[in-house]
């Protein structure tokens, strides 16, 4: 297979997306990519990440691409779980606490920080709509980060998160208690649960 084969098949592998540390693991050299970009008229959505014109902008897998440690949670995490009616008005995401985070809030991302302890906590992936995979939260952090900020932000995606949650045949009340306890939520996770079981 040749260079161009190669090219047109990685692009489609990853639904219309080119990251120059994939062609340069194939052996390919920047310059070829470069001339590839050019034919095809790629747009360049960051350093080193290129679309295809006719592939859909994935907002949530450039993000992902630009910054590696951000996992989408919140509103975000029960978006790409399907614990939403919506998708999110503003994309969430969370990092630990004392990352800098002034370039994703400039572009519109709502950021969250938590100790690097709590961090990693329920930390899994999904799929974006359009098929690209990012690092998000399970489904029972995503519970506890919407209980953690239901005094400031709309309660409608707290309650639509908790009762999809709750009819999931996959749902871990267990784990849910235990996240709940580490951020000092047990006692109103615990009272919510019993007003709606």
């Amino acid at each position: 297979m040749g260079k161009r084969e190669q090219l047109d098949t990685l692009l489609k592998e990853n639904n219309g997306y080119l990251r120059t540390a994939d062609v340069v693991s194939l052996g390919i050299s920047r310059t070829y990519l470069g001339e590839y970009v050019r034919q095809h008229k790629l747009e360049r959505v960051a350093h080193g990440f290129y679309r295809s014109p006719d592939a859909w902008n994935d907002g949530m897998f450039i993000i992902q691409h630009r910054y590696p440690q951000a996992v989408f949670s919140h509103e975000a995490a029960a978006y790409l779980l399907g614990l939403a009616e919506r998708g999110p008005i503003r994309y969430v995401v969370t990092l630990p606490a004392g990352s800098r985070a002034t370039l994703l809030t400039s572009e519109g991302v709502r950021v969250h920080k938590v100790k690097p302890d709590l961090f990693e906590l329920g930390l899994t992936s999904a799929i974006t709509p359009a098929g690209h995979t990012v690092r998000t939260y399970n489904a029972e952090r995503t519970i506890c980060d919407l209980f953690r900020k239901r005094n400031s932000g709309d309660t409608q995606d707290l309650q639509t998160a908790a009762r999809e949650y709750l009819r999931r045949k996959d749902k871990n009340i267990p784990l849910l208690m235990r996240y709940a306890k580490q951020f000092s939520l047990d006692r109103i996770v615990q009272n919510y649960l019993e007003a709606v079981l």
